[in-house]
């Protein structure tokens, strides 16, 4: 969500909340300095819905929000450029500069920006770019707000990289009982899930590496490195694991243990939106909000983490789970476990990883060549990793820094040590490493390139 709008967000959800929302929106309607359309293009993006207006608008938006459908298209242009737009010494407008994918093109006829949405990653680098607030991203959290309403266990599934993110001595306890207060269930880390996916990718790098000319590209994370693998570095993909991202394991471990679940992703990037949208995974998870929603929200309620008692939890997630936060995290993660479960094949792991679009390619294109001193590939979308990401709330040094110490204090150092692990793996019917190796046994972690 553009920072130009966060007041607004907070009407609506306090409206909402508080069951005030017909009034608030009409007064909005006509109070607002925009152009009516235009005010109800920017509302519906902030309600996460996509609808026409009309005389009926207060109806059709609250309808929309309860029914709420799957849409594709998660990224909203406003209205066309305006003429003070100011190109760089390249000539192009922020917004085309800041897309990493080219997927923004300028028609000189109309006189107007518009994205491609066959070139669009979803990776919302272009929405922060424009100053004047045109380029919006869906935000979920009224349909959040009725699906909390509207069932009795909805799960905030958290991404490891929310250490720190609202307070350096804000904890996870904290946050928790922020979640919770809002309404939500209970809060879970995904990086618990990570630690099931870690013991994956660690057996798939025991099945794909015989010798040195072998190597192995980790899907795990981030749906921009994926997106570049399926759309332009389609010749690597038999090298891809066909594994789905800590996000949706984490949705799916959930609904299976509690078939009446709901979940929400709580995480720093928007193309993670698009990814839950994915016609493969979305039976997982159910909306996705972002580090800067979510903080948005707690502003809108009057909830301040860092003045709550918190609800503590046993110590669940590992060290190598927890670092999925990072670049090189998964790399430090999957090396660990496999030095516990291959030990003669740990001395031969080399990874190389990559973060930021630019780095990506180069590694890729590395890879195409087969000029790599490497046999498995971590990439990220973002520069530092999820604590870069476009909706984090600190600097990506600070993030990384809070997520190495959050990491390795860890009680549980490596997945297969973890007897809570173990013990959910057994209600999944998951009993051994072995098994691991059996796409049957392990469909929820899976996913077909």
């Amino acid at each position: 969500m553009n920072n130009k709008y966060s007041d607004l967000f907070d009407e609506l959800v306090k409206s909402y909340y508080n069951g005030n929302f017909d009034e608030t929106l009409k007064r909005i309607m006509v109070c607002h300095k925009k152009s009516p359309q235009e005010t109800f293009n920017i509302i519906k993006s902030l309600c996460g819905v996509d609808l026409e207006f009309d005389n009926n608008y207060v109806y059709n938006l609250k309808k929309a929000i309860t029914d709420y459908t799957v849409e594709t298209r998660l990224l909203d242009k406003i209205k066309g450029c305006p003429e003070s737009c100011i190109k760089d010494e390249n000539g192009k407008y922020s917004c085309q500069a800041a897309c990493p994918f080219d997927s923004i093109i300028y028609d000189k006829k109309v006189k107007n920006a518009y994205i491609d949405n066959d070139r669009c990653l979803q990776c919302g680098k272009c929405v922060d770019s424009c100053k004047e607030g045109l380029i919006l991203d869906k935000v979920y959290f009224l349909p959040v707000l009725d699906l909390i309403k509207n069932n009795e266990h909805v799960f905030a599934a958290v991404a490891p990289a929310i250490t720190g993110q609202f307070g350096d001595e804000v904890t996870m306890d904290q946050i928790r009982s922020a979640l919770i207060k809002i309404g939500f269930t209970d809060m879970v880390e995904v990086a618990f899930a990570a630690d099931a996916l870690t013991i994956k990718e660690a057996v798939e790098f025991d099945k794909h590496v015989s010798g040195p000319d072998d190597f192995f590209i980790t899907s795990c994370c981030c749906p921009i490195w994926i997106g570049m693998l399926k759309k332009v570095y389609k010749e690597l993909v038999p090298e891809l694991s066909p594994s789905v991202s800590p996000m949706v394991a984490a949705a799916r471990m959930i609904k299976r243990l509690n078939e009446n679940a709901k979940v929400v992703f709580i995480g720093p990037c928007i193309a993670k939106k698009a990814e839950a949208k994915e016609k493969d995974l979305n039976d997982a998870v159910d909306f996705v909000l972002t580090f800067q929603e979510l903080d948005d929200v707690l502003r809108a309620l009057d909830i301040e983490p860092s003045k709550l008692e918190g609800v503590p939890s046993i110590e669940y997630a590992s060290r190598g789970g927890r670092l999925y936060a990072r670049s090189g995290g998964v790399s430090t993660a999957v090396a660990d476990t496999i030095e516990e479960l291959y030990p003669e094949k740990s001395q031969h792991f080399k990874s190389a990883y990559a973060s930021g679009v630019k780095e990506c390619k180069e590694l890729l294109d590395n890879a195409l060549k087969r000029n790599i001193d490497a046999n498995f590939l971590e990439g990220m979308g973002c520069v530092g990793g999820c604590v870069g990401g476009p909706k984090a709330l600190i600097p990506p040094e600070q993030g990384r820094e809070a997520a190495n110490d959050f990491a390795y204090n860890s009680a549980i150092k490596v997945p297969i040590h973890s007897r809570l692990l173990d013990q959910v793996l057994e209600k999944l019917d998951i009993h051994s490493v072995d098994d691991f190796k059996n796409h049957e046994k392990v469909s929820i972690f899976e996913r077909e390139f």
